[in-house]
This record gives C-alpha cells, sequence and structure tokens, in this order.
C-alpha cells in the first residue's frame, strides 16, 4: 500500500502543476481518499493512472483529472447538502462528504454497484455517505432541496426533478448529449428567483444516465 500512496501522491502533485486542482480543500480531500482504496484489487496498480478504471457491472470510475475538474466547478463548501447521482465506486461521494464535512446522498440504480461502494466506503473509513438504491433521475426527495447536485453519467437533457431539488442558489453539474461517449459538461444555476441558467464547460466523456428521466435502459 506504501508503493500505491506514492504513486497516488504524485499523481495529485501533477494534477495541481497542471492547474486541475485549483483548492487546497480538494488537494487534501484526493491525499485522505485515494482512489486505490475504491477499485477492485486487480486494478489498484494502475489506480494512479489518469484514465478511466472499470469497475463491477461494466461501469467505470472516471478519471482523476475529470473527478477534480466536475469537484471545483461545484464549489463545495462546509455544511451544504449535496446529492450525487450515480454512486459507482462510492470515490466521488467520498471526496465530497470530505468538502462539505457533513452528510452525502448518492443514489445508485445497479444494486452490485450499491454494495460496492458501501463496502469500500466502510473500508475506507467514510461514515458520512449515504447511499440508496434507485433511478437517479428522479432525485431524492427526501433530504432535497440541495445546494450542490452532481451527476456523474451523461443525461439527454438535465432532468427536470433534479431542477426541482435544487434550492435557489444551488449549483448542478451534469453530462448532457449522446447516450455513447461524447456529452458536454454543463454547470447549471439556480437564481434565487427560480430562474435557471446553464454554461457549457466542454466535451466530456462518460456512461449514460439510465432512468425515467434520461436514457432508457
Amino acid at each position: 500500500m506504501e508503493k500505491l500512496d506514492g504513486l497516488w501522491r504524485r499523481r495529485v502533485a501533477s494534477l495541481v502543476r497542471e492547474g486541475i486542482i485549483k483548492s487546497a480543500a480538494i488537494r487534501e480531500a484526493f491525499l485522505r481518499y485515494p482512489r486505490h482504496l475504491f477499485v477492485e484489487k486487480r486494478y489498484r496498480d494502475y489506480a494512479h493512472v489518469d484514465e478511466p478504471l472499470p469497475i463491477p457491472a461494466g461501469q467505470t470510475v472516471s478519471a482523476p483529472h475529470m473527478v477534480a475538474i466536475m469537484l471545483e466547478l461545484a464549489e463545495l463548501g462546509p455544511g451544504m447538502n449535496v446529492l450525487e447521482v450515480g454512486t459507482g465506486s462510492g470515490w466521488n461521494a467520498a471526496l465530497i462528504a470530505e468538502l462539505v464535512k457533513g452528510d452525502v446522498y448518492t443514489i445508485e440504480r445497479i444494486p452490485e454497484l450499491v454494495e460496492f461502494a458501501r463496502r469500500n466506503l466502510e473500508q475506507a473509513g467514510v461514515k458520512n455517505v449515504h447511499v440508496f438504491l434507485g433511478d437517479g433521475t428522479k432525485g431524492f426527495p427526501p433530504k432535497a432541496p440541495y445546494e450542490r447536485i452532481i451527476v456523474t453519467a451523461g443525461a439527454p437533457k438535465v432532468p427536470e426533478p433534479l431542477l426541482e431539488q435544487l434550492k435557489p442558489g444551488g449549483r448542478l453539474i451534469i453530462p448532457v448529449g449522446g447516450h455513447h461517449l461524447w456529452q458536454d459538461l454543463y454547470v447549471v444555476e439556480k437564481t434565487e428567483d427560480g430562474r435557471i441558467r446553464k454554461k457549457r464547460w466542454g466535451g466530456v466523456a462518460f456512461v449514460p444516465l439510465i432512468g425515467e428521466h434520461g436514457w432508457r435502459g
């Protein structure tokens, strides 16, 4: 594990040098929860590589640079109420929890990944991430409204329930575009008077967001 930790520290240092990780808080979160804690054993030696990696059920955990970019765009802070759509391995949720210093709610549609993420989070010592099985395109009404919503899969459009559950003054980070490979990453803001503003960040590549308000599985 010492070797993996060293490789990960070098990756984080590289992301800082490249200007991808800008905030000290995100740097510290990355160092506290390295990606090798959230992948299968056979992929741990590659966890520091800046590329997506396979996780169970044919899904992937995003490349470190992509995770860092989305967290920077989210502008997370202590005490924020955050929803993540697409738990995957649990890594991103652990980073979010470290940044908000509180509870994080995350929805995953694949039962195998719910168990995978819960196991990873427990082994990493993360106690304030709550993983639920369900259709993330519907959001999670019991804990709404959210100051931040982060979606880790590509949607055909921004799901209306997520906009409804976004608190005025809140921010939603979501890839929107084609079913396979390429989407555009958007920062969606809800003004204090309820208007929606969207800003395109750039091209990204995510697995499809499956659900009633996403792509049909």
